[in-house]
């Protein structure tokens, strides 16, 4: 069987644990800390590019969780009193012509968070279901981070939402929702429309921008944190396969409220 976690006999192309997925749904992935940790590499190739961009060392680095990249830029620029003048398509360019070239030390020291390619290939195989991402990272940066442990296969990048298509992250769930719209030719609305982060800014973003959100406490962030944000439902993590097909397949925009699954 392709998918051993599905029930013996499902046929998969039509069922999905005894449910019909008849509408669409657009799955949107953050990445850091729900897919990959980058095992520190990340960090080192930012602080080469901030150095290479203003000719000064990184001292400190803003605080990323849950943010976009131009956002993390400006204020670790004003951590290090550097006008928000300097120029972020030269850091966006630097950021991505370091991951590509620190692929190997990427993939030596850092790793594909448990359960995150069987919770990917879970996905695709449900009708209907389109995955791409949510995410503070440029786009070059997003695909290298995935590719580089082999969880790019099921992502549509084409219609995914990054830093660079606006600084506010809360509005990056409407650009990925038309992006997919416009190629699919399906609405995706706030009830098919499904973010699923890590930390309680992507619960906020999710929720702002008007999606679902499943959490998962594979990150900084503990269980109790992420249900105290108020997502749809939280997760341990993603190894519990079946656990985030029945999540998808429950989440009702109408009847907002954490759960634990």
């Amino acid at each position: 069987m392709p998918y051993p976690w599905l029930p013996p006999g499902t046929d998969h192309a039509f069922l999905t644990w005894g449910v019909v997925v008849a509408d669409g749904r657009l799955v949107l992935w953050d990445i850091d800390h729900t897919l990959i940790d980058t095992g520190g590499v990340g960090r080192e190739i930012y602080a080469a590019a901030f150095e290479q961009v203003t000719g000064r060392p990184m001292e400190r680095q803003a605080d990323p969780s849950g943010r976009t990249e131009p956002d993390i830029f400006r204020d670790t620029l004003a951590i290090h009193g550097i006008e928000p003048s300097a120029d972020l398509a030269r850091f966006r360019d630097a950021l991505a012509a370091g991951y590509a070239a620190k692929t190997p030390r990427l993939r030596e020291r850092g790793h594909a968070l448990p359960g995150a390619a069987d919770a990917l290939a879970a996905l695709a195989a449900m009708p209907g279901v389109i995955q791409s991402v949510l995410t503070g990272n440029f786009k070059p940066v997003a695909i290298t981070k995935l590719a580089t442990f082999g969880l790019d296969t099921h992502i549509d990048f084409e219609v995914g939402a990054y830093g660079c298509d606006d600084s506010v992250r809360a509005k990056l769930a409407e650009v990925a929702r038309q992006r997919a719209s416009t190629k699919y030719h399906t609405v995706f609305g706030e009830q098919t429309t499904i973010l699923v982060g890590d930390t309680p800014s992507d619960v906020a973003a999710g929720h702002e921008g008007g999606a679902c959100v499943i959490a998962v406490a594979s990150g900084r962030s503990t269980l109790e944190e992420l249900q105290a944000a108020g997502p749809e439902i939280v997760l341990p993590d993603l190894t519990d396969t079946p656990a985030l097909v029945k999540a998808l397949l429950a989440l009702d925009r109408s009847q907002r409220g954490s759960t634990s699954a």
